[in-house]
């Protein structure tokens, strides 16, 4: 169970009375969460979940309370927070802060149909339409200014082949990307896996879990979302997903001249990302809790196949 700081009805229902949702009914600890704790919320007049943080930089939440609205407003499907009476959405709850948002419809999809992958294709590329907009910044945590000096820190864990893979890529991406390619910036999601979605049936129900949100390449968003949905368990692409999201995307947010040159290079960099992610979670920074770390040798098994079968051509999109 997954619920790191308990709550008692009483707690929750007082915390409700500052907002406008109704009086409480029931409340749900939810079991899947790996970083902050979350309740499934009833009231008499909704379904809500409340969301206590955990862990990160507290100081950086505004930022997505600010992203999560923006998108609301312009009427992507993401759970804009609740605001209580006076306007405000963050708050603090039983010493932790705390946002309540709505309940979106849908179950996250295992195993991504062709209709979903178009459904999130179109959603990722309206976002990325309207994120270029954006006021906020936040500087993406996990681009290549993170990569460069957090891969030290695994070295010592990995096979010399496996070093010096790690270490001639990391290479590889300061020559191709150092010299900042213009590619289009915007806000991300940073971190659109297929559980950080909801399906109802083929419906996009919502794009959830913004706290990997950042301002940053549009192109990274893009290339971990082709890395999880489009791709195999031996690493390769599934070219009917792989063109089904892309057509969707690229028929709200055509790719620049520079971002095609940088797309095969960018799926390589987002893979090595996760790889080294969880590398440091495994060796280095082990989860506060009691829970699995997610397995680091499937994004070397993507890194890989990116290497030797390179990235599939991109679809053609009539304008």
């Amino acid at each position: 169970m997954a619920v790191f700081t308990p709550l008692t009805e009483p707690q929750v229902a007082d915390f409700l009375s500052r907002f406008d949702a109704g009086s409480l009914v029931s409340l749900e600890g939810v079991p899947a969460g790996t970083e902050n704790t979350t309740f499934f919320v009833t009231t008499d007049r909704r379904e809500l979940v409340l969301t206590l943080f955990e862990q990160g930089e507290h100081e950086e939440l505004p930022f997505f309370v600010e992203l999560l609205d923006y998108l609301d407003e312009h009427r992507l499907p993401v759970p804009g927070p609740l605001h209580d009476l006076d306007g405000i959405a963050l708050h603090a709850l039983a010493d932790k802060p705390a946002l309540l948002f709505p309940k979106l419809p849908g179950r996250h999809p295992a195993d991504p149909n062709l209709a979903q992958c178009r459904e999130l294709g179109n959603a990722l590329g309206r976002m990325h339409v309207v994120s270029r907009h954006f006021p906020g910044h936040r500087p993406n945590p996990r681009d290549l200014h993170w990569l460069l000096p957090m891969h030290h820190k695994v070295l010592a864990y990995l096979s010399p082949q496996d070093q010096a893979l790690m270490k001639d890529e990391v290479e590889i991406y300061q020559g191709f990307f150092g010299d900042s390619p213009d590619l289009p910036r915007g806000a991300l999601h940073g971190d659109l896996f297929r559980d950080n979605t909801l399906f109802d049936g083929d419906r996009l129900g919502g794009l959830i879990d913004f706290y990997n949100g950042c301002t940053g390449d549009l192109l990274f968003d893009l290339a971990i979302v082709i890395n999880d949905w489009a791709t195999g368990p031996d690493g390769r692409l599934d070219a009917a997903r792989h063109d089904a999201i892309l057509t969707a995307y690229l028929a709200r947010r055509p790719l620049t001249p520079a971002e095609r040159d940088a797309w095969p290079m960018m799926l390589r960099l987002t893979a090595l990302r996760y790889w080294l992610s969880r590398l440091l979670v495994v060796y280095v920074d082990p989860p506060a809790h009691n829970l699995t770390p997610h397995d680091p040798e499937r994004f070397r098994t993507i890194l890989k196949a990116r290497l030797e079968h390179g990235a599939l051509p991109l679809p053609e999109v009539s304008q």
